[in-house]
């Protein structure tokens, strides 16, 4: 089957218990009790996981498991910072020990991506366990929302670390929101007015979904392959010819992950956890956004860069902001580059210490900050200007894709030589307008918009 497919047995194996959470999952709709639905989603996570990656794989993920109780348990007001530098210490180092790019590039496969996730699943269930001491005036909706004032027991501890392979490709999702699920509270809840959602409609269009990435991926990748960066031809082309190709190799690239991240969405929609309220609308609709980890025609047609975060790997953008941005931000101050930048930074060293990574999202800071400085100018046009209003939401619309492609190169090579031989072919192109942007934003300052001021007189 592997050989039929063209993937390594490993990949074949990770990619079967996969498709099998989706069937776990509903499985634990199932299971009576809420004890026993927690060591339910335990078990299955420990089984799965055995089945993917091996017995070493549980062994692998028992430390900073066991690191994050252990902190909650015995330093509580601390517990959130030790579990963020010691969680993120150890995946580093697990990184380097099994070098994961490498082997996801060359078609292999190993536990570190189920690791990448279950990392920051214990770091916020940590921090929100700290938050639990902190007097509620002050914090911010997300903190209100997510802090525990009770440290959750062992098993559902575990359950909510490891749920039904929940841990493979993610979404994250919070200690708070794993319990009121189990437990069927908060919009979980039923009664006579609230009637049970139906996941299916939704889950088939997460697997609709994924079959047609999938298609066309394996459609565009034998067109793509990135082996090409190696090879003379493509440093004979010219120079338009290059940068298409690094905009269709990072396109190509890009529907592998929505179909990972479809097939995901898809097992924690059957199980009722994606479940995110009902719409406003007559008859209301259940809606299922805590399950979604990427809007594809937002990533594709994205008008902006700043958009981006909101619209792929949706939760983990969630997490970082949540976690990262919105902690360094100092009462009374804005947020600037250097917040994003070490959001950016901490996103980097998640992936792996490759430079290949590093450099993609020092890029991603410079390009959300050049975006930014086109949708100001956007911003300042009269509304009466529908002429120029248009071609900056095109230029911001051209910019995003010309930078978001051209950096992405370096997320796929990975390596520093590639990397910077494959930016070098096209001049740096995806460099020199991102600063070029930032540089003229600081000499051409655009007057606030009409609409502002008039709320900021109000």
């Amino acid at each position: 089957m592997a050989v039929a497919i063209g993937v390594s047995i490993p990949v074949l194996r990770f990619l079967l218990c996969f498709a099998a959470t989706i069937p776990v999952s509903y499985a634990w709709r199932l299971v009576p009790g809420t004890g026993a639905k927690h060591l339910y989603a335990a078990a299955s996570g420990v089984v799965l996981s055995y089945l993917s990656f091996g017995a070493t794989s549980n062994l692998l993920f028992l430390f900073p498991m066991a690191l994050g109780y252990i902190s909650m348990v015995l330093f509580r007001r601390y517990a959130g910072i030790v579990t963020f530098f010691a969680g993120f210490g150890y995946l580093v180092a697990c990184h380097v020990y099994y070098m994961s790019g490498d082997a996801w590039k060359e078609g292999g496969i190993d536990a570190t991506g189920a690791l990448m996730v279950l990392i920051l699943k214990i770091i916020s269930c940590a921090i929100n366990y700290s938050d639990g001491l902190l007097k509620e005036e002050g914090l911010r909706e997300s903190q209100k929302k997510n802090r525990l004032i009770q440290c959750p027991s062992i098993i559902e501890y575990v359950g909510y670390c490891l749920c039904c392979g929940s841990h493979f490709a993610g979404p994250v999702y919070e200690m708070k929101e794993y319990l009121e699920w189990t437990e069927g509270k908060g919009i979980w809840s039923r009664s006579k007015d609230r009637p049970s959602p139906s996941p299916y409609g939704a889950m088939l269009r997460a697997i609709s979904q994924a079959a047609i990435c999938m298609s066309i991926y394996l459609y565009l990748v034998p067109h793509f392959p990135l082996s090409r960066f190696n090879e003379s031809v493509y440093y004979e082309w010219g120079f338009w010819h290059r940068l298409f190709y690094q905009y269709m190799s990072g396109f190509t690239a890009r529907w592998k992950y929505y179909f990972i991240w479809s097939i995901s969405e898809a097992s924690i929609i059957i199980s009722g956890l994606g479940f995110s309220g009902w719409s406003d609308s007559s008859p209301p609709r259940s809606l299922w956004f805590r399950a979604k980890n990427v809007d594809v025609l937002g990533v594709e047609l994205a008008s902006s860069a700043v958009q981006l975060p909101l619209v792929w790997n949706i939760q983990v953008s969630t997490w970082l902001r949540h976690y990262v941005y919105d902690r360094l931000i100092q009462k009374g101050k804005k947020p600037g580059f250097l917040q994003l930048l070490a959001t950016q930074t901490v996103s980097a060293i998640w992936h792996g210490l490759y430079p290949g990574y590093i450099i993609f999202f020092v890029q991603s800071a410079l390009m959300i900050a050049g975006s930014r400085v086109i949708y100001r100018w956007q911003q300042s046009v009269s509304p009466k200007n529908e002429l120029l209003q248009k071609m900056l939401t095109f230029t911001n619309f051209a910019y995003t894709m010309l930078v978001l492609n051209y950096s992405c190169i370096g997320f796929l090579v990975l390596s520093m030589e590639e990397t910077l031989a494959s930016y070098r072919s096209v001049y740096f192109v995806g460099t020199v307008v991102p600063i070029t942007l930032i540089l003229l934003g600081k000499i051409i300052k655009p007057a606030r918009p009409v609409r502002a001021k008039a709320e900021k007189s109000l």
